[in-house]
């Protein structure tokens, strides 16, 4: 691929020396002793667009992260799998997406090899070969590489963190959290045991923390021995939140509309090189321009909004440099920072979810994938102040996301460079090797193999009693060392049927699955010519169909490599279950005061299906206190005894609905709360006292999804409560004045509207239901 023109960029001036054939060669040398192995620091950042950090265009203030940019190698050219859980399987194993058993994100468990959501057996991950070379090993943030079925406390943890190589883990295990009121946090292999959160209590600080309390830990024990830390962000994946005085310092910034602050990104893109001064800015008929309402047709009120979901956001990224900062001064202070590397990257592109307007009822979109009754609500107003806080679970608007991803078309979870082109920074100030602009090709594979040739550390050769799986990167040492060395020539890319294949210069795309009869060359594909055209505006398959042909049957070649198959071309990717969940949803008696029931185990009780809460109690005159909370500010249900009087509330998404029974007499009671499906995937909600009905809630819509979010506490409302009123005169509200003597769930019927398949695991074939 033709080398960009290159442009200077600020911060950059002084370090343009090259490396040639007669510097001084570079670690590993044979026969001569290895320097002091340097620390590794890979801080991975959710969801976040190529535009979004000050080296790569943007008008957000990250000054540290800048910082390490002008010290360090700026890659203009990187790209990533289209999610999550893909990519950070990819960068933990030097494996391409499917080889790593992550097609999709680790909610899913069809039963095929590129879709088992869990890592290989006889894949190494980076951390477990730093470890056998010598190395500390630490991670916190966003794990998201184990099944939704094995993060419960009774699960098997054989594909959790320090299961797979780390020496101590702190973070959330699943996709995403509140960064106010995290749902569920783990420490090293068990469930933090916390029943509420102080005031101002934010979870990036409390990752950075603990990052820095590690490194602490290790120093005051092993003053030189080499550390490894995996710093996984949640943020900026939604629910996008901040911290007020944050949000603050970006108030105003966003009145002139998505339209102005993308081209105002993609012009100092232009100026620092950052893409090649020809390239084209995508315009509407090709940029989801259907998708985003021109700004200067929207009300007053809506502008003040969408701005308010921008600001969050940049508050938010701006806390992901502010991490940036601490953790770099901590090394300052111990002399480390010239010997330590740090990788700055996004696990993919910038995000749609939140659709045209945004949403402030993050979890109300996520309902089934054959789309949501007429009058579904998917965004419940709440006052514009409150977007970033604690109270709000919100998301972007789709122009904003479109600003993030500037100057490429698309978004997140399609093989359009918009989702899979991401920014990449790489630091290591005590390296003599030549740092600045770099425009080659590289993947997030590579990172694995670089890093442990960069430390002087051989990969695993064998896990678990087999040979180590070869790995699918290569290292990038050679485009560290020289701006004119060669990158990676080409790769493949798929995501729910979406392909696409990168070829030296050119890339083939088809953004539809394709039918069974059309197979997995056919269907509609679309050519690029990204030296020409880096941002895909420009379609010549129809003038150079042959290429388009050529490309295809390479893709289909990859696919076959790295277990592509099957294409999820009838939907049942998602439908398909293994029976082995099954037990997940029988009757469970709770105990009181312990941690919260996990996400995903809990929703097994509840979700698209009637169910009921069986309660016994004693209470005296003044018990009071939550006896079941499921739920958080995005969705939920409470049970509490309040006012002498048993009460229970339902938050759909927002909106509040609160009933009272009457006043209970001291002594021994039976509650019943029943949940009985309603068409139009709605609820009755009936509660009984003593076999008498005192108390409902005639429809509302049912909790589904991601929701209820954070899972069953019994004795309290565990975190971000179901109801901030009760939670601001009661915090957690814990039971006193009585006793539970039994809270149990008695889950009904599966719903009409479960599309869910179980396979029996075991069986070679299994026929899927029409």
């Amino acid at each position: 691929m033709p080398v960009p023109e290159k442009r200077g960029y600020e911060g950059f001036e002084g370090r343009a020396e090259e490396f040639t054939s007669d510097s001084e060669p570079w670690w590993p040398q044979p026969g001569r002793a290895r320097p002091q192995a340097p620390n590794i620091i890979v801080m991975l950042i959710d969801d976040l667009g190529f535009s979004d950090l000050g080296p790569f265009g943007s008008e957000i203030d990250t000054p540290h992260i800048d910082a390490v940019a002008a010290d360090g190698w700026v890659f203009t050219n990187y790209r990533t799998a289209p999610m999550c859980s893909p990519a950070r399987a990819a960068l933990l194993t030097g494996l391409n997406p499917h080889r790593a058993g992550f097609g999709f994100v680790a909610h899913i468990d069809p039963g095929y090899p590129g879709f088992s959501c869990e890592l290989p057996d006889a894949a190494p991950t980076l951390a477990e070969s730093l470890r056998a070379g010598g190395y500390a090993t630490f991670m916190v943030g966003k794990w998201h590489l184990t099944l939704e079925s094995r993060l419960h406390d009774g699960a098997d943890r054989s594909t959790w963190p320090l299961q797979r190589g780390f020496d101590r883990y702190f973070g959330s295990m699943d996709g995403f959290t509140s960064l106010h009121h995290p749902h569920r946090l783990v420490q090293d292999n068990s469930v933090v045991d916390v029943r509420e959160f102080p005031e101002g209590f934010f979870l990036t600080d409390e990752l950075t923390d603990r990052a820095i309390g590690m490194i602490d830990d290790l120093r005051v024990n092993e003053p030189d021995k080499p550390f490894f830390l995996y710093y996984a962000h949640t943020s900026v994946h939604g629910p996008i939140q901040a911290k007020d005085p944050d949000i603050e310092k970006y108030r105003g910034r966003y009145e002139a509309g998505w339209n102005a602050l993308r081209a105002e990104r993609f012009a100092r893109q232009r100026e620092r090189g950052i893409v090649p001064a020809h390239t084209a800015l995508p315009e509407d008929p090709i940029a989801d321009g259907d998708r985003i309402p021109a700004w200067e047709t929207l009300s007053e009120e809506d502008r003040l909004l969408f701005a308010r979901h921008m600001e969050v956001y940049a508050a938010a990224v701006d806390e992901i440099d502010q991490s940036v900062g601490r953790l770099l001064e901590r090394l300052e202070r111990s002399g480390e920072r010239d010997n330590t590397i740090v990788v700055l990257a996004s696990d993919n592109g910038g995000t749609a979810e939140g659709g045209p307007t945004g949403t402030r009822s993050y979890f109300a979109q996520f309902g089934t994938h054959g789309g949501m009754p007429e009058g579904w609500v998917t965004d419940v107003p709440r006052d514009v102040d409150d977007i970033g806080g604690p109270r709000v679970f919100g998301q972007y608007p789709t122009g904003w996301a479109r600003v993030s991803n500037t100057p490429f078309r698309s978004f997140k979870a399609t093989t359009y460079e918009g989702g899979v082109h991401a920014p990449l920074i790489i630091s290591w100030p005590g390296s003599e090797m030549a740092r600045g602009l770099r425009d080659q090709f590289v993947f997030v594979a590579d990172l694995a193999p670089t890093l442990l040739e960069l430390a002087g550390v051989p990969a695993l050769e064998e896990r678990a009693g087999a040979p180590a799986l070869e790995m699918d990167g290569g290292s990038i040492l050679g485009v560290l060392t020289d701006p004119a060395a060669d990158g990676r020539e080409s790769q493949y890319f798929e995501c729910v049927g979406r392909r696409a294949i990168v070829d030296g210069r050119w890339k083939a795309l088809s953004p539809l699955v394709p039918t069974k009869e059309e197979g997995a060359e056919g269907g509609t594909w679309e050519l690029y010519d990204l030296a020409a055209d880096p941002t895909e505006t420009v379609d010549l398959a129809a003038s150079m169909p042959e290429r388009v042909a050529q490309l295809a049957a390479r893709w289909h070649e990859d696919a076959w490599r790295n277990t592509v198959f099957p294409l999820d071309d009838d939907g049942s990717m998602f439908r398909l279950r293994p029976d082995t969940e099954e037990p997940l949803s029988a009757p469970v008696s709770l105990t009181p005061f312990r941690p919260p029931l996990e996400r995903f185990r809990s929703s097994k009780l509840t979700v698209l299906r009637s169910f009921a809460v069986e309660i016994a109690l004693e209470v005296t005159a003044d018990a009071a206190g939550v006896i079941v909370a499921h739920g958080d500010q995005g969705g939920g249900y409470l049970l509490a005894i309040d006012a002498q009087a048993p009460l229970i509330v339902y938050n759909a998404y927002g909106v509040m609905h609160r009933e009272r029974g009457r006043r209970l007499e001291p002594g021994a009671h039976r509650l019943v709360a029943r949940f009985d499906e309603l068409p139009d995937l709605r609820w009755r909600i009936v509660l009984e006292v003593d076999d008498i009905e005192e108390a409902g809630i005639r429809s509302v819509p049912m909790l589904l999804g991601m929701a209820p979010f954070t899972g069953i506490s019994v004795g309290y409302d565990y975190g971000g409560p179901v109801d901030w009123d009760l939670h601001e005169d009661h915090r957690s509200y814990p039971f006193r004045g009585g006793a539970l003597t039994s809270v149990r769930y008695i889950p009904g019927p599966r719903s009409s509207h479960d599309a869910t398949v179980l396979r029996e695991v075991g069986r070679a074939v299994q026929r899927i239901a029409d």
